[in-house]
């Protein structure tokens, strides 16, 4: 028997805010609704340009507001803006956005290279407007208990990392195979997980080289190119705390199962690992290696999909104030511009 979609009322409370939702296909829908289950805020407007996506979200929403533009959502007496729209718009939206005094939760990336990242910090900055991106691994138990054996030094001096995000399919939006909407292909829609969660986990070290190799149908191509994205690339970063972290991702891999997913540090004292179980791209598994035995430090189930946004929500809730923690994912994207061969401005 099939079930009605559960519907979230949209009523104006005092201490909740009121959210602005651009962009509703499936990541903007799944956040939606993770935000309203939590019930720390309000579904109070809806904008997309696809009417059939519109109606989907209404499905769950019935009583926002439908906008025609971002320019309508800001006006619709909102606290602040979810942005679930393809890269190459997510500079413009967010800094109108800000601009208008709204704090924005935006997808990831945040800008398609470092210089437009950078912009968007520098206007939630000069707004003093809250900004987040949903880089949501951060927020998995298995990250977090990655973490804590990080920072109680219990693997000693990290001085290796291994980063692995094998997808066996590719995006099925054509926007995401075009450079300059894109950014570039599997190293921004994937291993910028990867690069976040491992810089995040240590702290924001300095990145001191990087070089790499880019492919696409299993032939190689120049850096900076612009003719086609990558759909497979391994890239070796130095840090300078005395680590050399090795990345590979990838599309469309034949890897024998739907994803490889792993971020592994490897110490003087023991090693750590957080991958993902069975092929799965929403289970995973945290353990500590101690020689040849190991322990498990957080395993399935885990409902983290939302968190990030939730956060944000809650973080809205107390102050729109600016966070300047936002600005660490210059570095992240200043990372992923030297594994594209891009030149920093």
């Amino acid at each position: 028997m099939s079930r009605s979609p559960v519907k979230f009322k949209t009523q104006v409370s005092a201490d909740k805010p009121r959210l602005g939702f651009l962009g509703v296909g499936w990541i903007g829908q799944s956040r939606m609704k993770s935000i309203a289950e939590s019930g720390s805020a309000e579904v109070f407007a809806i904008a997309d340009t696809a009417p059939e996506i519109v109606l989907q979200a209404k499905e769950f929403a019935p009583d926002a507001k439908v906008c025609r533009s971002l320019e309508e959502l800001i006006d619709s007496n909102i606290d602040g803006v979810v942005i679930a729209t393809p890269s190459a718009l997510h500079a413009q939206q967010a800094i109108a956005a800000l601009n208008s005094g709204k704090p924005v939760f935006c997808q990831k990336p945040l800008g398609r290279t470092a210089t437009e990242t950078k912009a968007i910090i520098d206007t939630a900055r000069l707004n003093n407007c809250l900004l987040a991106v949903d880089l949501s691994y951060r927020f998995t138990d298995a990250v977090q208990k990655i973490r804590d054996v990080i920072t109680n030094g219990d693997l000693g001096h990290i001085f290796a990392i291994n980063l692995v995000f094998h997808n066996a399919y590719g995006p099925d939006k054509a926007w995401f195979y075009d450079q300059q909407l894109s950014g570039g292909g599997c190293v921004i829609d994937l291993g910028i997980h990867l690069v976040d969660m491992m810089l995040w986990l240590l702290n924001w070290p300095q990145v001191t080289d990087v070089t790499s190799r880019l492919f696409s149908n299993g032939s190689p191509i120049a850096p900076n190119h612009t003719n086609s994205v990558e759909d497979y690339a391994t890239a070796r970063i130095d840090l300078d705390v005395g680590i050399t972290a090795n990345l590979a991702c990838s599309w469309r891999l034949p890897a024998g199962c739907d994803a490889v997913i792993e971020a592994s540090f490897y110490g003087t004292k023991g090693a750590a690992r957080f991958s993902n179980v069975n092929g799965s791209f929403y289970d995973f598994v945290a353990e500590r290696f101690r020689g040849t035995t190991r322990e498990v430090l957080s395993a399935p189930p885990d409902k983290w999909g939302g968190r990030a946004a939730v956060d944000w929500v809650r973080r809205l809730a107390t102050s729109k104030n600016y966070d300047s923690e936002v600005e660490s994912l210059t570095t992240v994207s200043a990372t992923l511009d030297a594994i594209y061969g891009r030149r920093q401005s």
